[in-house]
């Protein structure tokens, strides 16, 4: 009680900052679970009484935080990385062609060029990414902030416009926006969405849900109900099962037509159809666990999509860069990099056997603030600082690779590159 207390006469205005921080704990390390501490913002008691429960509920959730998870205390501290195995990368000539038939989104979850250099440093001087035709630069910003998270920023590539922050689909009033997935089922297309994260999450959401608000967990997971992709790939079961209203999701995708499938090797079997496959309860497991699965599903997803001959649209995304990014761990990020990456490369193989694919490569926003410091190419070693456990400001690239490749150079706005895309001949 002592410790309350003193709380209370110290750091009363230190609480409201510190429930920040606990509130993205919240979401990040419970992978967004009911947030407690919101709840009891909204409880009826006076002032006093909530600060004692907001100091209570910090002090257990930091508490009980994994070690490695606490980025405050990696923040501007020199980490050390070695990529002891480096792999190998393809080396793949330029498509020729100029129809585009397919189009395939690749989005790195807060990746900015610091993250791409170092991972091509940590790889001896070699990437899949290397194999980009064309490189331009994004400008990130949202409507109501400059820096801006996964669901403003993921909506600008999503939709062609800039929404206000933690908007997933929607404009700056809530109503719907058109998205990727629907231009391609309009154009009589296929279309897909695969991600190492939770469906709710906000990148997956901003192409096939609407919301003003991408913490909605729950009525965001129902906007797949509707959304009309092909293929989706990803976690989160149980925002579609074990709900607070009762509904079970997958029941009702399959009343959609929907193939719902619960593993990869039920995946592996399936022919082709309307496939929604959610492997994980939230998130996917990290690298080392989850193997090669991105790729895997990617190709699956490819093999599916491209059976209809009028085309597709796919979204890829890194998802968990943007994590490790956020917790200041700079050996997680470059498995997560390198992971993408090796993605890329699978990608980009079929893409140049295709002909008819354009691949474009990008981020919706960075994260961490990395930057290298010092390293060794011969070795693999990189040594980096991060600056910020939030996102940060800068311009990402943009890499693309084959048929209208050379229509991404250039710096422009992150939702230029929507209109890009839909200027495409044929879409």
């Amino acid at each position: 009680m002592a410790c309350f207390f003193l709380l209370k006469k110290h750091f009363r205005i230190g609480v409201i900052g510190f429930l920040l921080v606990f509130n993205y704990i919240s979401y990040h390390v419970f992978s967004g679970t009911v947030v407690i501490s919101n709840k009891i913002k909204k409880m009826k008691m006076n002032r006093v009484n909530r600060n004692y429960w907001l100091a209570a509920v910090l002090m257990i959730a930091l508490g009980a935080m994994p070690a490695g998870v606490s980025a405050q205390s990696k923040r501007d501290v020199e980490q050390t990385y070695v990529l002891n195995q480096p792999y190998e990368t393809v080396k793949l000539k330029a498509p020729k062609g100029k129809k585009v038939k397919n189009v395939i989104l690749m989005i790195g979850d807060g990746m900015s060029l610091m993250h791409v250099y170092s991972a091509w440093t940590a790889n001896r001087g070699k990437l899949n990414l290397d194999n980009a035709m064309a490189v331009g630069l994004s400008k990130t910003y949202c409507l109501d902030k400059l820096i801006t998270d996964s669901g403003a920023g993921g909506t600008a590539l999503a939709t062609g416009q800039k929404t206000i922050y933690h908007a997933v689909g929607v404009d700056a009033k809530g109503n719907p926006l058109t998205t990727l997935v629907d231009v391609a089922k309009e154009t009589n297309r296929s279309a897909g969405v695969v991600v190492t994260c939770r469906l709710n999450d906000a990148t997956p959401a901003d192409f096939c849900c609407h919301n003003i608000d991408r913490d909605e967990a729950e009525a965001i997971t129902v906007d797949y109900l509707n959304c009309g992709a092909d293929f989706v790939f990803g976690g989160g079961s149980k925002y579609f099962e074990n709900r607070t209203d009762g509904r079970n999701l997958f029941n009702e995708l399959q009343g959609k037509g929907y193939q719902v499938l619960r593993s990869w090797d039920e995946l592996a079997k399936a022919k082709g159809g309307k496939l929604f496959t959610v492997t994980d309860s939230l998130d996917l497991p990290v690298p080392a666990q989850r193997g090669d699965i991105l790729a895997k599903a990617s190709l699956k997803a490819i093999e599916v999509l491209n059976q209809n001959k009028k085309g597709f649209f796919l979204m890829v995304e890194g998802s968990q860069l943007d994590d490790y990014g956020h917790f200041n761990d700079l050996d997680m990020l470059m498995q997560e990099v390198h992971d993408f990456d090796r993605t890329i490369g699978k990608v980009f193989e079929w893409a140049a056997q295709d002909g008819e694919t354009l691949v474009i490569v990008t981020a919706d926003h960075e994260t961490g603030g990395l930057t290298l410091v010092d390293g060794n190419l011969a070795e693999g070693k990189i040594v980096g600082k991060f600056s910020t456990g939030g996102h940060s400001g800068v311009m990402v690239p943009v890499y693309a690779f084959g048929p209208g490749a050379e229509q991404f150079t250039g710096i422009y706005e992150n939702s230029d590159i929507f209109k890009k895309i839909t200027a495409l001949k044929g879409w």
